[in-house]
């Protein structure tokens, strides 16, 4: 104010336009900041589903799918395959799949899977992250007498059979993780069921 208690106008609209432009100004310098920490389009991508037309899958193949960075196994098990299953049940951690954090509801069953026939693990150890290596019932003089096939992890020695399932003693703590997927005929859908919807 001046000396006659009149309000300088000028000195007011200067404060209130250098503060609009600063403030515009911190705005412009957020946006760009803000916006980096929203997800690429290759990001989104990496944690969208993927489907594989598993119709030419021969029986006791298996197959890499890449999903999430993950390698996922697929594998159309065998008759001797689903019984080398039954006969791991006394020796595995965890044979009624009770850790539900390792499989969808659904999967909590003897095969862990839609369908006994298919298998589809995520191919990551749950001791420390290394990917366990196939070992076919054939490799009894490496793996023991009464091994029916499955897989064994090189880093620590975990041993799972061929539902994912640990044998007990090993250094992973639970089974290997089961996603959750879909069939519809001969594609699978990894990374939706129809519970979730993609989630």
């Amino acid at each position: 104010m001046n000396e006659q208690g009149k309000v300088d106008k000028t000195r007011r609209n200067l404060i209130v336009a250098t503060s609009l432009v600063g403030g515009a100004a911190g705005v412009g310098a957020a946006v760009p900041f803000v916006a980096s920490m929203w997800p690429s389009e290759r990001a989104k991508a990496a944690g969208a589903p993927v489907s594989e037309d598993i119709g030419n899958l021969a029986p006791g193949e298996l197959r890499v799918v890449e999903w999430r960075g993950k390698p996922v196994w697929v594998m159309k098990r065998t008759p001797e395959m689903l019984e080398a299953i039954k006969r791991a049940d006394p020796k595995v951690s965890d044979p009624q799949s009770k850790v539900t954090s390792q499989q969808p509801d659904w999967a909590r069953n003897e095969f862990r899977s839609l369908t006994p026939d298919l298998m589809v693990l995520v191919g990551v150890c749950t001791h420390l992250g290394c990917s366990p290596k196939v070992k076919s019932a054939d490799d009894k003089a490496e793996m023991g007498a009464d091994w029916g096939g499955g897989f064994y992890c090189p880093c620590h020695g975990s041993k799972f059979d061929l539902a994912g399932r640990v044998f007990k003693g090993s250094p992973a703590p639970i089974n290997l993780e089961v996603p959750k997927f879909t069939l519809a005929g001969t594609t699978l859908t990894i990374g939706v069921d129809k519970e979730s919807k993609g989630a």
